[in-house]
């Protein structure tokens, strides 16, 4: 498990939209609602990608309902990556995963007992 000195990535964002984080075990009322939140934004991206597989399918859609909807998926899509990046840096790193000593700083991509290729999490921020 995470140390309980690690910090979560919130949610939601400051009133000038800075990122919010919490300092926790996870068992607080802020982490509660927190997890609550995550999850109904997780809801609202599978109901509105649902809405846009339908919007789609009908193939009669006005330039309006184009833009709305790429308005929606982007509002979404943006907090399920803020989940993602949340839940995923609280994930334990596995100790096979943390470079040897030998290794220099760009040796740590290719995984010599799989053979396949790892990526940082920076490749994904």
């Amino acid at each position: 498990m995470n140390p309980p000195d690690t910090a979560r990535l919130l949610p939601w964002s400051s009133p000038d939209g800075k990122p919010c984080f919490l300092v926790g075990d996870g068992t607080g009322y802020v982490s509660r609602l927190a997890d609550e939140m995550e999850e109904t934004q997780l809801d609202s991206a599978a109901e509105l990608i649902e809405e846009a597989h339908r919007i789609l399918a009908a193939r009669a859609w006005t330039p309006g309902e184009i833009h709305l909807l790429a308005l929606e998926l982007t509002t979404v899509l943006a907090d399920v990556r803020r989940v993602a990046e949340s839940r995923g840096a609280r994930l334990p790193v596995p100790e096979d995963d943390v470079p040897e000593a030998d290794e220099g700083p760009g040796d740590h991509g290719i995984n010599d007992e799989g053979g396949g290729l790892r990526l940082p999490a920076e490749a994904f921020g």
